[in-house]
């Protein structure tokens, strides 16, 4: 867990979880990005790393085994929803979510911060309209996160 405080807002921040999107955000045709498993172990030091993902590509289980985060498998039908409990259920306020999909939208509205990637595969309108910070590829979004006072700066009031 870290805290941050953002100047304008009334209290700090107390963000426990980090919940991934993997196919668009994480990984590119079901191979994970270069540099993503170099940060997510940084980040795991950190916090508590979730991978929420349907699998598209069947390789999750074999990107993620030696990397530390928990890997959750969604159900056929209503991802948005899944991804959106999923979230609130570890306590929205603790969460930064990141993803690029239309299906990633609830739940980058549902955490307290939501970021959008707008990498390789591009990203939905919806999920930028439901972001609090749109950003151009996973790692500078990890960077972002290991130098909190970036983050600070772009949420600023």
């Amino acid at each position: 867990m870290f805290e941050i405080t953002i100047p304008g807002q009334e209290v700090s921040w107390h963000l426990r979880h980090l919940v991934l999107d993997l196919n668009g955000t994480l990984a590119l045709d079901g191979r994970l990005l270069d540099g993503v498993a170099e940060r997510i172990r940084l980040l795991s030091e950190k916090k508590e790393i979730h991978v929420l993902t349907a699998d598209t590509f069947g390789t999750a289980a074999r990107q993620f085994a030696e990397l530390p985060c928990r890997l959750h498998l969604l159900r056929p039908g209503d991802q948005i929803r899944q991804k959106e409990d999923f979230v609130k259920a570890l306590g929205a306020d603790e969460c930064i979510a990141i993803g690029n999909g239309m299906n990633d939208q609830g739940m980058l509205r549902a955490a307290r911060v939501g970021i959008c990637i707008v990498g390789p595969e591009g990203a939905a309108t919806a999920a930028v309209h439901s972001s609090d910070i749109v950003i151009p590829d996973i790692n500078a979004a990890f960077d972002l996160l290991l130098h909190p006072k970036r983050l600070v700066a772009t949420l600023r009031s």
